[in-house]
This record gives C-alpha cells, structure tokens and sequence, in this order.
C-alpha cells in the first residue's frame, strides 16, 4: 500500500525480557507482529510501521534506538511493553534516543477469555502493569512522548497514531529545512524578527538571506519557451481574467508572474530550500511583488512568510508535512478585519495576495490589481474564498526572547456572509472558539503574532504533538478556553520556563 510518506518509516519496538521462556517470547512476537501489521495497514497512518525483533536486554534497546537515530528515513519510534519488561532495561536507550516517540499502551486481545484465563495467560498478556512500569521510567527520566491507549483495532487508536506521525514528520521537515530570505524583512515590524541561531538549534531550520537582485538575475534568465508552458497551464487550471490573456492589456504581466515562479522555484532547487520569504520594502529590481508565484509555490508545498517572516514560513513547511495527503491545505495567514456584529462575530483574514489555493476546492479566478504600497507594477494574484471547515486551527510562531512560543486557535472556517466583490485578495473567513471576545483577549494575552498558518487539514491534535517532539511552548485557544484559566496558564509558563532553564 502506497503511503503519503513513501520511504519514510516508524520502527514498532516491543519491550519483553528472558524471564517467560522462548514459547512465550514466540508468542509475543507473533502479536506484536500482528499489531505493527494492524497500524502498517490503516489508511490513518502515513508512513509504513517497520516491525523489529523483541527487545529483553539493555544492550539490544540502546542498539535498537541508536540505529533509529543514524536512519534518515526513521521518522520516530513506537514502543509497547507486551509483557513485563523491566524498565532499567530502558534506561541507556532511552537516553540516547534522539527520535520522536510514541508509548502505545495497548494489549493483544480486545476482550478477555474469562473462562479460559490461566497462569500461561496471566504471564503473556502483563501490558497493563508492564506499560505502567516503563510509562514511570519515561516520567523519571523527563522522555517528552505521545502516550496513545488504546486496542489497535480501534480507528481512533489508528487516527492518533497516524496524527502522531504525522507531527513527526513535521518536526524532520523543519529539521531538514532550508529557508531562502529573499531581502530582509520588514522595517520596524517586532514579531518578523527572531533568533535564527536558536531555530537552528531547536528545530533544525537553516535560515540564510539572498539579495533580491539575485533573483532578479534569475527571472531574467527564464527561457521564453518555458513562460509558455506556465502561462498554458494557469489558463487550464483557473479562470484568467481577459485583459490577462493573450492580445489582452495586461498580458505581459501574467508572463512576468510566470516569471517569478520559474525563476523562484529553480532558485530554491538549486539551493535544497523548502521554504522562503519576499518583503514588499525590499524588491530591488523586481517589477512585481510576487503574488501568483508564492501561492503556486505555497501549493506545491513550499513554506511562506510575508514581509520577511522566517518563522511564518517555517511554520507552514511543517503544516504542509503534516497534511500530506489529507483534504484541505494550509497557508500563510493574517487576521486582518472583524465583523463586530454581537452574537454572531468574524474574522476575515488575508494578506495582500499570498494565500494558498490548497485552501479551496474550487476554481480560483487569476486577476491583476493595483497593490497600493511597494511602489512597484501591479502584481497578479489568485483571489477565492477559503472553504468552510469546522476545527481548522491557526497558529503562530513567535520568539519570546527565552523560548519560543505557539499560539494556536481552534477555528471554524465560514462562508462570507455576504459577496466580497471589492476585496482583490483570496481570503478566509472564520469563527473563533470559544467566542470572539475570549478568542481575541487570549492571543493578545500569549503575544500571538499576527503572521500565522492556517490548517484545514490537520487540526490542533497535530500541532500539540508536533510542539511536544520539538520541544516548544503550545498556547491553546479552543472551546475550552477562558479568560481567567487562559491567564493563569501563560503566568504558569512564564515560571515554569524560567525554572526549566536554570536546572
């Protein structure tokens, strides 16, 4: 079965020891066969689930997990204590394992065969108390982990697991990021900036900064024959505005975007980078701030930050990751203006043109505007309306100076209510829980930023365990939220980071 991961794997470790003899140690690794095979077939789970021999000694379970660590295409590990595995055993492994890991707490059997249990029974199906011993062990030792519970069988078992994965595939995708900045970001804007030094360390992004007149030279050096190319497939691909087509005013300037796309996209190849940023204050000798080229590179699953904003871009690379292979898509985002209507308030959020058309399921429509700011050519764009979704999130990524910090908001993504046919831009509408005004209060509460990712595919399950493997504070704004307990959490952060720092 192909999965959205291809070559990438998640090793399943079973944790047992000597102690029960090899007729059970057989057994065990039958089932727990059969469970790494139960989560390899599930649809939910995105990348091939590699069964390796049962572990019963120290020495096997630092192997296992150094081997883990040196395999590239290793994108974390699954761990189940069939039987009762001492949990001592565990200890040098652990400490070298520098993968994403998961604790499935789990059993072979769904109900027990009351009338058949037996000693023989008793001693191959100790998961209950030998998950507890190894779960203190994790908890003593400070092992950051997901902990799914659960019988295999059980498609919400499957989702977590594969949402899981996913988040691990998130982090490896930031740990092999490189970002292109394109110019520097914009002026006087505090929350474009950050420490790249640090994101480096934490999550492994490479962040490097090019001269805008170097893509300049590039998007000159586009061949004429491969605009054609492009320009053929955009008018197959969405409705192009008239005066955009061929004999028609502004022609050239949809050749021009076709431009930047080619030119940008051989760029990043050239360089190995999944992700990058433009500024409007910092164009050089470009004609056009690129518009229709960020969102067809944001398509193809590149990360963006508007403006400059690296952190943004990391961001949406990892969303990307994350939702491979799932409906919905994700984006650079920005909350731009409210409809204050009480009782029934929205956000509607867009940028000056660079939203992602994975955003939408229906045709966009390619037109050209004037921009306003920039002081450049009218630049082309992709405008529609994102898709309804219930429990899209938004997220932000911002530095706090000691830590780095998400803000994510559990929203429910709306039709406008009424036509925007004014507004030149793709665009999302949406409400936020638990309620607009608790939903405002706590991001400006957390410091969010106002650059963020919007997901419609993966939701805030996802970016929970994705902020868990990579180690970085999560603020969450959803149902549950109030004002009050929102509060109280970012003053309880704030303390336990500062303590977290000094031991």
């Amino acid at each position: 079965m192909s999965k959205p991961y291809g070559d990438r794997e998640v090793w399943f470790l079973t944790g047992s020891q000597d102690l029960y003899g090899p007729e059970t140690l057989e057994q065990v690794a039958r089932q727990s066969q059969e469970v790494a095979a139960a989560l390899d077939a599930s649809g939910d789970v995105p990348a091939k689930v590699v069964w390796k021999p049962v572990l019963k000694d120290s020495a096997a379970i630092r192997r296992a997990m150094l081997e883990a660590n040196s395999d590239d295409d290793v994108l974390g590990v699954v761990t189940w204590m069939h039987t009762f595995s001492p949990a001592k055993m565990w200890i040098a492994g652990l400490d070298a394992l520098r993968k994403p890991l998961l604790h499935l707490h789990t059993q072979a059997n769904v109900e027990l065969p009351w009338s058949e249990i037996d000693m023989d029974f008793m001693n191959l199906n100790q998961a209950a108390h030998g998950d507890r011993e190894y779960g203190y062990m994790l908890t003593r030792l400070g092992v950051a982990r997901t902990t799914v519970v659960g019988h295999v069988s059980d498609p919400a078992v499957q989702r977590r697991v594969g949402t899981w994965v996913r988040a691990a595939a998130g982090r490896l995708a930031t740990q092999e990021l490189r970002l292109v900045r394109f110019g520097d970001n914009m002026r006087n804007v505090g929350v474009t900036e950050g420490d790249k030094t640090e994101a480096e360390l934490q999550f492994g992004v490479s962040v490097s900064t090019w001269g805008v007149n170097d893509l300049v030279a590039a998007v000159e050096a586009v061949a004429a024959t491969d605009v054609d190319a492009l320009v053929a497939e955009y008018e197959s691909l969405y409705d192009v505005a008239p005066e955009l087509c061929a004999g028609g005013e502004w022609h050239e300037s949809l050749r021009y975007a076709a431009r930047q796309e080619l030119a940008m996209e051989a760029f990043l190849v050239e360089r190995g980078a999944k992700a990058f940023t433009t500024n409007f204050e910092d164009l050089g000798a470009l004609r056009q701030l690129p518009g229709l080229a960020v969102q067809r590179l944001m398509s193809k699953g590149y990360g963006f930050g508007a403006e400059g904003d690296w952190k943004t871009a990391v961001l949406v690379r990892a969303a990307k990751v994350m939702g491979e292979g799932l409906p919905g898509g994700a984006s650079l985002m920005e909350d731009y203006t409210y409809d204050l209507t009480p009782g029934s308030e929205l956000i509607l959020g867009a940028h000056m043109l660079e939203i992602c058309p994975s955003l939408t399921t229906s045709r966009p429509r390619v037109e050209i505007h004037p921009l306003g700011i920039g002081g450049k050519e009218d630049p082309v764009r992709m405008v529609f309306d994102t898709d309804a979704t219930e429990g899209a999130v938004v997220v932000s990524l911002a530095d706090m100076r000691d830590r780095f910090r998400l803000t994510a908001n559990v929203v429910d993504v709306v039709p406008p209510a009424q036509e925007l046919p004014n507004l030149p831009v793709a665009r999302a509408v949406w409400r936020p829980r638990p309620d607009f005004p608790t939903s405002a209060e706590a991001w400006l509460t957390a410091g969010g930023a106002h650059h963020t990712v919007m997901s419609t595919a993966v939701g805030i399950e996802a970016f929970e365990m994705f902020a868990q493997i990579s180690g970085t504070e999560l603020l969450v704004i959803d149902e549950d939220t109030t004002r009050r307990g929102f509060a109280d959490q970012v003053r309880w952060n704030q303390v336990y980071y500062k303590l977290a720092q000094g031991l």
